[in-house]
């Protein structure tokens, strides 16, 4: 582990990953029910602690608009939390094009005066002066999964651990070298967007815990989180690595395309792991049937434990299992590596 993980261990609280062409690609993705799970109602229905009818609370939501994917699961993920609770009113604003767009469509709902903000940011950057707004006219925002960079924009910056994400991945990765034999291994990675943080976490991750191991990336690029991307850079590097023994995937939506890619190419030399925990990479893996070995979680579940800590927040109450009297400043999520060992019993928190 490096310095920098050490630190992030002793600062944050950590929690497991369950916390509470075109046409073709898109048949990967998945539905946009909003309905609570059965966890989620389970969990609201529990007797006694936090479940318990309070305050009324007013929660306002925001984060980029998505038919499919991750991003989808979010929004459905925060209205379905939402619904499983009698004390709550949800108040969804549409994010905009952008972060200028989202920053508008927030101020409005300021004045209408929740009681707390959850976002996810269009770029926390660009939108931490909003949460610094927001805090000084007293109405606590939950920063969810895009940071922003200064804390007092925040009461609570929940997210999952995107450098974990990198670390997990390359951890499985080495595992299976050293099973196989492998001393000298052509490894290959595909992010996601480059100018967002979290995509730089996630590389510095991977590649420090190659690096710790004597291994380098011998070709990385950088797709756009989406099938067309994925399929449109694993291409291109499928074509300038003649030889691969193992490929990462930042994102399981993006991952769609590289998978079309590598069947096109008919290359099945390596393995692939997969980012995020879709429910289609889940079934993929399952099946055996592909280059796809493993993925390693950034569960879209935080959304819905973002609701349930913004309800808390609202009340004025802190979480019943915990021994403070307020929900914590941050929470990262940890990332958990999905093999067809153990996919069965993540299939439940699938996107």
């Amino acid at each position: 582990m490096t310095q920098h993980s050490r630190d992030m261990s002793r600062r944050r609280l950590l929690f497991g990953g369950a916390a509470v062409g075109a046409g073709v690609l898109l048949a990967g993705c998945t539905s946009n029910e909003t309905k609570p799970t059965e966890a989620q109602t389970k969990a609201a229905a529990a007797p006694g602690g936090n479940n318990e009818p309070g305050k009324r609370v007013v929660i306002g939501f925001s984060a980029p608009a998505a038919d499919h994917g991750w991003i989808a699961a979010i929004t459905n993920n925060a209205k379905a939390q939402a619904g499983t609770y009698s004390d709550v009113e949800f108040k969804s604003v549409e994010a905009g094009a952008d972060a200028a767009a989202q920053r508008a469509a927030l101020s409005t709902l300021i004045s209408q005066k929740p009681d707390v903000i959850v976002l996810l940011p269009h770029d926390g950057k660009e939108l931490n002066a909003f949460g610094l707004e927001a805090m000084k006219a007293g109405v606590p925002v939950v920063n969810l999964d895009r940071a922003f960079p200064d804390a007092r924009a925040y009461r609570l910056q929940i997210k999952g651990d995107n450098y974990g994400m990198g670390v997990a991945a390359a951890t499985y990765m080495i595992e299976q070298f050293k099973a196989k034999g492998v001393s000298n291994p052509v490894i290959a990675e595909i992010a996601g967007m480059d100018e967002l943080e979290l995509t730089q976490e996630r590389s510095k991750g991977f590649l420090d815990t190659l690096t710790a191991s004597g291994f380098k990336v011998a070709n990385r690029r950088a797709a756009r989180f989406t099938a067309d991307s994925g399929q449109q850079e694993a291409a291109q590097l499928l074509q300038a690595l003649p030889k691969i023994d193992a490929l990462w995937n930042h994102d399981d939506d993006q991952g769609i395309g590289v998978l079309a890619a590598v069947n096109q190419s008919g290359r099945k030399e390596f393995f692939m792991v997969g980012g995020a925990g879709s429910k289609k990479a889940m079934e993929d893996i399952q099946a055996d049937n592909t280059v796809l070995k493993a993925t390693v979680t950034y569960s879209p579940s935080m959304a819905s434990s973002a609701i349930s800590l913004a309800r808390l927040i609202g009340q004025g109450r802190g979480m019943s299992d915990l021994v403070e009297l307020q929900v914590p400043k941050e929470i990262i999520l940890a990332s958990e590596t999905i093999t067809k060992e153990n996919a069965g019993d993540y299939l439940k928190l699938g996107f």
